[in-house]
Order: structure tokens, then C-alpha cells, then sequence
């Protein structure tokens, strides 16, 4: 959708699907800043035009966007206060997300980063069944490496740690949380 150093024309709504948003490091690693859904909207933060993307953004699965322009938005928000206040609301969430990714990245460990991720996937899409959650959600290693700010192979070998702890089990579209008590324990301590 846009990638990195190019320059802002306007944003995203996304109607359907799920989009990434990722920065790209000099050195060509990547970090996944956070993936959106429908109801967000991704290309920001420049709203009228101008400057350059900061970070890129990529469609995760199949998606349904809404392009809107950076004049369109700037006709929208002189006509529409709703509208701009609908943006800011989307702004303020967007720099919660960020600043809890910051903090996160600075102050935890990598085995709690990996906790606290499985905790938020829990609470997002997790569905209960008996005292364990269920998360129909299918997320690769890598993409999890992305995340958590970590290579592929510590993934693996850190949730085959947790299953062997039964912490956790996993399917092939599944992630079983099979004891949430212990991973707030981990998140908690940090």
C-alpha cells in the first residue's frame, strides 16, 4: 500500500482484512509495528499530504480499503467535525499502540515481550474454554519474530519451552493458552 521514504498522499480506511505496519532498518531488518483491522485506517500520520512515510504498510491478508485523499480529507474535516474528531480519536489510539511498543521494546525482556504478545492475542481473539483460551488465529514465527523484536529460531525455541511447560499449545491455526495465569506472571514481574 506504501512503503517506507515515499511520500504521503493520504490514507487508508480498511473496510476488510488485516494490514502490517513495519519499519525497515538500515541495516534491512524489520520490526512489525502493529497490525490493523477493520475500522482503522493506516498511511498516517500525515493526513493532508506532505512528508514522507515513516514506515510502510502492507495488506496481511486479502483487504477491502478505502483510499481517501489528503485534499479529500481536508474537505471532509472542514465540513465535518465528526470527522475530525473521528481521526483524532484514531490518532490518539494509534500513538497508544505506538508508545505501548516503545515502552514495551525498552523495559522487558524478550521472554516477556513474547508473553505479554500471547496475553494481548488472548484477550483480542481468544475464546474460553474451560480455564484455557483458545486463539483461532494463525501467526507464523516469523511474524511473531517481527514483533516480539527477535530472530525466528528463539520463537520456536522459546514456545517449545512454553508447551513443554504446558503453558501453551499449538495447532496448526491455533494458539492454546492453556494456562493465562502463568503467562500474566510472566508480564507481571517485568
Amino acid at each position: 500500500m506504501f512503503l517506507q521514504g515515499q511520500p504521503h498522499e493520504g490514507i487508508f480506511l480498511i473496510e476488510a482484512g488485516v494490514v502490517r505496519s513495519y519499519y525497515t532498518a538500515p541495516s534491512g531488518r524489520e520490526i512489525t509495528l502493529a497490525y490493523w483491522t477493520p475500522g482503522h485506517f493506516v498511511g498516517g500520520p500525515e493526513m493532508f499530504r506532505g512528508g514522507f512515510h515513516i514506515w510502510s504498510g502492507v495488506a496481511a491478508e486479502d483487504c477491502t480499503l478505502l483510499y481517501l485523499s489528503g485534499t479529500t480529507i481536508r474537505r471532509l474535516v472542514e465540513r465535518l467535525p465528526q470527522f475530525a474528531i473521528c481521526l483524532i480519536e484514531g490518532l490518539v489510539a494509534k500513538s497508544k499502540c505506538y508508545s505501548a511498543l516503545v515502552q514495551m521494546l525498552g523495559t522487558r525482556s524478550a521472554t516477556e515481550r513474547l508473553a505479554q504478545l500471547l496475553v494481548i492475542f488472548g484477550e483480542i481473539y481468544g475464546k474460553h474454554e474451560a480455564n484455557r483460551l483458545v486463539v483461532q488465529r494463525k501467526v507464523t514465527h516469523e511474524q511473531l519474530a517481527t514483533i516480539v523484536g527477535v530472530t525466528r529460531q528463539w520463537i520456536t525455541t522459546t514456545l517449545d519451552r512454553f508447551q513443554k511447560r504446558g503453558i501453551i499449545s499449538l495447532g496448526r491455526q491455533t494458539i492454546i493458552i492453556e494456562r493465562p495465569d502463568l503467562l500474566l506472571e510472566m508480564v507481571n514481574r517485568g
